[in-house]
């Protein structure tokens, strides 16, 4: 307790000139003990099994991720979201992620690939280099013997191809099928799959018998054939489309022989389709339902399903069903769903926003590039990102991107190797000007040194993959 004298001598000195601050004495200390009183602040890392992504911007660490070696304790489901603003690096993550994860003997990566130039995807030049051939769906292709995928491939299951059927109909309606429209499909389905055993039943069956029913599909529900008929026509006129509008040849005929599902890519390029048109989310659907049929099996392998654009699938009530159902392979068979969208909003605020939660929820995996602040907050609350991750999404230059694992919230800049840069940017001479170039290349000079010690980091440990990919993967 102090005395009263030196109190009243404080305040008078105070009064005089001021308060009087003190001077912290230097501290001398070993390294051991200053451990303990400068507590290390950046957060821990998600371990180092799996596919390096770049480093950690505050600590310098490398950034390792992989879900299937994270699946469990740290990550409940193998789903990832990828949102931010063109430009900011998405497309060049998403593919060097894919070349990285193949590296691995157990993995294999389906691409819907729904953007281009020149005429082809913007993952054809990856696919080249694997010697893979694209799955290119062009309706004009088409016509000319160009690729196919039946609905109605004996490869899918009856229930899995009557169940597309409903969803490739009630996409293009825009409204589900009613009990009657139902059963006039369900019948005709039958039927066509009854009394065509000798080839592929293919659209056009289905939409004949829908305009022409049989006398017994009538007698058996006790009603007209003349309603039967009735009841069936929208249905026939919906998919009468497939087969003779804007999207015929690419669905009206047996799937095209020597689609390799064995591949360890498997790109379909999406990319001669009209994004805004509602060919795009019946693409999806049918293409979703195709492959959990044909290529999900379960024989150990990881398989990573990625979509660019998918707010074609989210957007979309029927299609973003399809593919709730889809994700769920995740725990049982090894799948990892990958949705590339630009704006969280483009799908929350849709059509689909009850859809679009659950997948958003079944995605413990989110990274965010550069968007715009009101977008950030908006993202930040559906997301539940911390206040300080959500103020400094604005802020990010193209190539970092804050990562949300479960919970588990870091910054971090995606790293590039010199191998994988001629693959990963694709568009360089269609969107740069020669001023850009050289501002671009006086800026990468002046990074080349740092970035050159972790593109080695990261290279040695891709190579290590090689050599130890039986042993390291689960």
């Amino acid at each position: 307790m102090r005395d009263p004298l030196s109190i009243l001598t404080d305040a008078f000195t105070s009064f005089l000139f001021g308060k009087v601050e003190t001077t912290r004495l230097p501290v001398r200390t070993s390294t051991g003990q200053a451990q303990a009183v400068y507590l290390p602040t950046a957060a821990p890392g998600l371990g180092d099994s799996g596919v390096i992504i770049g480093r950690e911007v505050y600590s310098g660490k490398g950034y390792i991720y992989d879900p299937f070696q994270l699946y469990g304790q740290q990550l409940p489901a193998p789903h990832w979201l990828v949102l931010g603003e063109s430009g900011n690096g998405k497309s060049a993550l998403e593919k060097t992620y894919v070349l990285r994860q193949l590296r691995f003997r157990d993995r294999q990566v389906v691409v819907l690939d729904a953007q281009g130039e020149d005429g082809v995807g913007e993952w054809n030049l990856i696919a080249e280099e694997l010697g893979i051939t694209p799955i290119r769906l062009d309706p004009t292709a088409a016509l000319d013997m160009g690729i196919r995928l039946n609905p109605l491939d004996p490869a899918i299951t009856t229930t899995g191809q009557l169940a597309l059927l409903r969803t490739i109909i009630e996409v293009a309606m825009g409204h589900g099928l009613d009990e009657r429209s139902g059963f006039a499909l369900k019948v005709a389905h039958a039927y066509v799959n009854e009394t065509i055993l000798d080839r592929q039943p293919v659209l056009t069956d289905i939409v004949e018998q829908l305009r022409h029913p049989e006398p017994e599909s009538a007698e058996a529900m006790n009603v007209a054939l003349d309603d039967v008929r009735a009841w069936g026509l929208d249905v026939a006129l919906v998919l009468d489309r497939l087969v003779d509008g804007d999207l015929r040849g690419m669905f009206d005929g047996p799937t095209t022989v020597g689609i390799d599902l064995d591949a360890p890519l498997i790109v379909f390029d999406l990319s001669h389709i009209d994004r805004n048109s509602i060919a795009m989310p019946i693409l999806m659907a049918i293409v979703g339902v195709w492959l959990e049929h044909t290529w999900i099996r379960p024989d150990r392998k990881k398989r990573i399903f990625l979509v660019e654009e998918a707010w074609h699938i989210i957007n979309s009530p029927f299609v973003a069903q399809l593919f709730q159902r889809l994700l769920k392979f995740g725990r049982r068979l090894g799948l990892s769903f990958v949705a590339v969208v630009h704006h969280l909003s483009d799908v929350v605020d849709g059509a689909a926003a009850k859809e679009a939660a659950a997948i958003l929820k079944m995605a413990s995996t989110r990274t965010i590039y550069a968007q715009k602040a009101d977008e950030a907050r908006s993202t930040g609350r559906v997301l539940g990102l911390p206040r300080w991750a959500v103020e400094i999404i604005p802020t990010l230059t193209p190539g970092i991107a804050v990562w949300d694992v479960n919970g588990n919230v870091q910054v971090v800049k995606h790293l590039i190797t010199e191998t994988e840069r001629p693959l990963v940017f694709t568009d360089r001479a269609m969107t740069e000007s020669s001023a850009d170039r050289l501002a671009d290349d006086a800026l990468r000079a002046a990074e080349l040194e740092a970035e050159e010690r972790a593109a080695a980091f990261v290279e040695q440990h891709l190579s290590d993959l090689d050599d130890s990919s039986e042993s390291t993967v689960a």
